[in-house]
């Protein structure tokens, strides 16, 4: 029982004291020793203070060491005047003996042990049965813009290196940790997450993350942030289609497109992953953890091994969600995605699925490869269907030859075909899955995931192979490399159309068996660092079954991603809506596919296209089908789009009318030099003979004259020339009717 009297009364206040000082640390500068504006170098070890400080164009990151030698935060957000802007770090108090000062504290990566009581960031067992880390400073290293800080616990050789490097430009940083064990006995790891990001401490906060399903992926989803914990994760295998390990905050709900502070993150992993949020009484201290998901994971460290967990972004912008997008956007651009040093904008593909299913030859692939090249078409996609007794989706999945009865003379002809063309080859594979009906599973049934004895679940009528193991590593490697290096392919879609079924590893010891979760992903990590290593010009799509692996893991490896299987057109925009929060439209890939879709809805030819060239426009329609009309049209489109898809693809994207909010949704691209603009508008469906809600457009230079081109006449506006002022404080007015109508506007920026 908690006892009253004098004591108590001053160590509640004592501890109300510090809470409040720190609170004021963390949420507001408080000048002290120290004059002059901050120095231009990334990183700063502000040496009086034992800060360090890490400097964005527009953002500051301040951590410091208290006086118990623990790191922790003390600030994240607007990039503050100067480096003594925040006094040294100090621990909180204790609020009651229920309250102990670790868990008051922002620790910058907590262990558990002592009293601490919070989401740890790691949690592990040595071989003595001792479950109690308590990390401590031991030394740091500064190297242009990263920062290298080492921790230990405070009795046994147990190391954690935390690296943080700074992208400037792009205001974010990325978090990682290292777990080096220089004891003499095994430890096991229990959790390893990459880090936690703070908040200012306060309440009123809001989440905004992503969920969905198959077919219904990245739906923008918000509530408050209340006491306790909310859990984001997958227990699946990957990324997954339920959640994306990205998520955003803002205070009291004061943010929108263009105003308010946010606070933002993802995770680099393509496995089970897992975010913490967590809003701590009674500071109210929000915090998101982040790293690898706990659940069912376990990883024994012997004496010199390490354990690296997947590197954590963050990122702050005072100017609403549309630019937190926006950063991340450019972040995912020009630091992540494989052609970052020499970026490309990506080619119009066309992708034969639709129009033949597994039903593949060389004749049916050369008809629609003339089809597709008359419209314009750079990159064709030959789907599943085309290796070992592959017709149906019942066999063939690990037999990944050429089909002899389908191409008897290989894959060349038709190859060589497209090129003659003017386009490129792209090829469907599914390499970490297998058929029970299949040569591979006969030969090596223990190369699918199971326990001795148990069912093994078929989910497409497929098995998963366990990519942890070396064999099947290389044995799926080697026959990628194979058919790469036989044939010009320039272009791969990787499919996985299931998650994990019984995750067992009989063959590995015992203690090691639950190490598959991660070892699955670094094993096809690796599988796909190789081949672009060894076939430069090539580019990868990833896909599983729609949007089910997308995170900024995959996206260092993938050129584009599959965003949803389901391509019809007015679901798309919000799918399309929801993605453009965590990911750059350029590697979105969108495809115009045939009427009726997925709803049994039809919507027009021109609306279908607009939608899909608001990202990296594919086409999947059966062009066996298509009237000369229908070619007409997509031929003015395909070259409408190679005009407008720099602005789209490396521009800044601004979402003017969220599909969510009414029946009008318009976004706009704006070129990375200002030269040219895109707006596109899609009407739902009209009432009462209103007209659509003026669209005023933003990232205009307000001085310029802009030249306005409409390709349709839907413009009600007729003057040639109007000013960055005008469109943007006027806005422009749309002559859109009746149900799914759609429109695209070119401004270019007059000299």
């Amino acid at each position: 029982m908690l006892k009253t009297g004098k004591n108590l009364r001053r160590r509640l206040g004592q501890g109300a004291l510090l809470g409040a000082l720190m609170i004021a640390v963390v949420s507001a500068p408080v000048r002290v020793h120290g004059e002059g504006a901050m120095g231009d170098a990334p990183v700063r070890h502000v040496a009086d203070l034992r800060l360090w400080v890490l400097s964005t164009e527009r953002t500051s990151y301040v951590m410091g060491l208290n006086e118990r030698d623990e790191l922790q935060t003390l600030y994240w957000g607007e990039r503050l005047g100067s480096d003594h802007d925040l006094s040294a770090a100090h621990s909180r108090g204790e609020h009651a003996s229920f309250d102990s000062p670790e868990t008051m504290t922002n620790l910058e990566y907590p262990g558990w042990g002592g009293r601490y009581y919070s989401e740890p960031a790691l949690k592990v067992t040595l071989a003595s049965g001792v479950r109690d880390l308590v990390l401590k400073y031991v030394s740091q290293e500064i190297r242009g813009d990263t920062l290298e800080i080492r921790l230990k616990d405070i009795q046994y050789d147990l190391f954690v290196k935390l690296t943080y490097k700074v992208f400037p430009k792009e205001d974010m940083i990325r978090k990682q940790a290292e777990i080096d064990n220089r004891t003499p006995q095994v430890v096991t790891v229990e959790s390893a997450q990459s880090g936690a990001w703070y908040v200012p401490a306060g309440e009123g906060y809001r989440l905004t993350y992503l969920t969905g399903r198959w077919a219904g992926e990245t739906q923008l989803t918000r509530e408050p942030i209340l006491p306790g914990k909310k859990v984001l994760e997958s227990r699946r295998g990957n990324t997954s289609h339920q959640l994306n390990p990205w998520f955003a905050i803002d205070a009291r709900g004061e943010a929108d497109e263009e105003h308010g502070r946010v606070w933002f993150g993802a995770l680099g992993w393509s496995g089970n992953w897992k975010l913490v949020v967590e809003d701590t009484p009674p500071a109210h201290q929000v915090r998101v953890t982040g790293g690898y998901n706990d659940f069912d994971f376990s990883w024994p460290l012997a004496p010199g091994e390490s354990l690296s967990t997947p590197p954590y972004y963050g990122g702050f912008s005072r100017q609403g969600f549309g630019e937190a997008s926006r950063l991340l956007h450019r972040f995912e651009r020009d630091e992540i995605l494989p052609d970052r040093a020499h970026p490309r904008v990506r080619p119009v593909l066309y992708n034969s699925w639709e129009a033949t299913e597994f039903n593949v030859s060389e004749a049916g692939q050369k008809a629609l490869a003339e089809k597709a090249a008359k419209i314009g078409v750079e990159l064709f996609v030959m789907d599943d269907g085309w290796f070992g007794k592959r017709n149906d989706d019942h066999a063939g999945l690990g037999d990944w030859y050429v089909n002899p009865q389908k191409f008897p003379n290989g894959l060349k002809p038709l190859i060589s075909y497209v090129n003659s063309l003017g386009m490129d080859f792209g090829l469907w594979f599914e390499p970490e899955m297998v058929n029970p009906d299949s040569d591979l599973y006969r030969q090596h049934p223990d190369w699918a995931m199971n326990f001795p004895g148990r069912p093994r679940s078929e989910a497409r009528n497929q098995l998963v192979l366990n990519m942890a193991r070396q064999d099947v590593k290389e044995y799926i490697f080697g026959v990628l490399d194979k058919m790469l290096s036989e044939n010009n392919i320039k272009y791969i879609k990787w499919d996985m159309n299931r998650h994990f079924g019984e995750p067992g590893w009989q063959e590995a010891p015992l203690p090691e068996q639950k190490e598959i979760w991660v070892k699955y992903v670094r094993n096809v990590y690796e599988i796909i660092d190789r081949l672009r290593a060894k076939h430069p010009s090539l580019e990868i799509e990833s896909c599983s079954g729609g949007g089910g692996r997308v995170d900024l893991g995959i996206l260092e490896r993938v050129n584009e991603v599959w965003t949803s299987d389901n391509t019809e057109a007015f679901d798309r925009l919000r799918i399309q809506e929801g993605f453009s929060f965590a990911h750059a439209p350029k590697i979105m890939s969108a495809w115009v596919t045939d009427v009726p879709n997925m709803n049994g809805r039809s919507t027009p030819l021109p609306y279908r296209f607009l939608v899909a060239m608001q990202g990296a426009l594919g086409i999947g329609s059966n062009l066996n089908k298509w009237s000369a009309e229908d070619f007409a049209l997509a031929t003015r489109m395909v070259t409408t789009y190679k005009s407008i898809r720099e602005t789209v693809q490396q521009g800044d994207l601004y979402r003017l009318f969220s599909p969510r909010e009414g029946e009008l949704t318009a976004n706009q691209y704006v070129s990375a030099d200002g030269k040219q603009a895109v707006l596109f508008a899609f009407l739902h469906s009209q009432q009462y003979l209103r007209p659509a809600p003026t669209v005023c457009l933003r990232g205009l230079d307000g001085k310029a004259a802009y030249r306005i081109k409409s390709l349709d006449g839907k413009l009600v506006e007729k003057q040639e020339v109007l000013s960055g002022s005008f469109l943007m404080h006027h806005g422009l007015n749309l002559n859109l009717r009746g149900d799914y109508d759609s429109t695209v506007v070119i401004l270019e920026k007059a000299e």
